[in-house]
């Protein structure tokens, strides 16, 4: 089985955090896509250039001179620093962005109630690239830096390319959906990190729904989980780094 894993860039910025996740990775190798973030990464380079961070609703608004930023945090910086500490553990690792090879291709947002920038939305995931590079038995590292065919460089949602990235590699292989995050998993108690949920189907996720006992901000993750699911990925798992085989399974049955 394929493990597509994502990890956000707040994650890998603490260095234990990173050596121990590229540990854990090192198991896995070859048979692992690893896509990450650098939004806090991003937001400190801006602060030094003297760049206004815009948001909204948690997403970042990329104006040019954002877009700069973000290549140069995702796709330098925060890939770089990963991959040289895999490449430590003996694990032949590539960094590559969304437009290296051609492997993500995507399109600018287009302008609806707000102008997000230069952000883009995905239009296709080249999985024969990525297959390409596992079976030289390299380990893709993905940042979320894409570019539209014109060749306008796009920063895209991790989340959504660490998905798009599994349904994509879901032609060729089992695969399964990994989203580190800064929890153990789905909360019975968002107050009791002990009360993970070890499994969620269908059946559960309504009853959970029900009983209004997820927070709030964990739903759009379970909503997209299923979502993936339907779209050929085997499970989705949503864990910390320190714990890749454990947090909540989600199965689509």
């Amino acid at each position: 089985m394929i493990k597509v894993i994502k990890v956000g860039g707040k994650l890998i910025e603490n260095e234990q955090v990173l050596q121990d996740l590229c540990n854990k990775l090192s198991a896995y190798y070859p048979y692992c896509v690893l896509v990450h973030g650098g939004g806090s990464m991003a937001g400190q380079l801006s602060a030094r250039l003297g760049i206004e961070t815009r948001m909204h609703e948690g997403r970042r608004i990329t104006d040019a001179s954002t877009l700069d930023v973000t290549v140069m945090a995702y796709a330098g910086l925060a890939n770089k620093k990963i991959v040289a500490c895999l490449q430590s553990k003996r694990v032949n690792a590539c960094g590559l962005s969304g437009c290296d090879m051609g492997v993500i291709v995507a399109h600018k947002r287009t302008v609806t109630d707000i102008d997000w920038g230069y952000v883009g939305d995905i239009d296709q995931v080249k999985e024969e690239v990525l297959a390409f590079l596992l079976e030289k038995e390299i380990m893709p590292v993905l940042s979320p830096i894409t570019c539209s065919e014109t060749g306008q460089l796009l920063n895209t949602n991790a989340d959504s390319v660490a998905a798009a990235t599994a349904i994509a590699l879901s032609k060729r292989y089992d695969t399964e959906l990994v989203f580190c995050f800064d929890k153990p998993g789905v909360l019975e108690n968002i107050q009791d990190e002990n009360s993970v949920i070890p499994l969620i189907d269908r059946e559960k996720y309504k009853e959970l729904l029900e009983e209004k006992s997820i927070h709030a901000g964990m739903l759009p993750k379970l909503e997209n989980a299923f979502k993936t699911l339907d779209a050929g990925v085997k499970r989705v798992r949503l864990t910390s780094p320190s714990d890749l085989e454990g947090g909540t399974v989600i199965v689509g049955e």
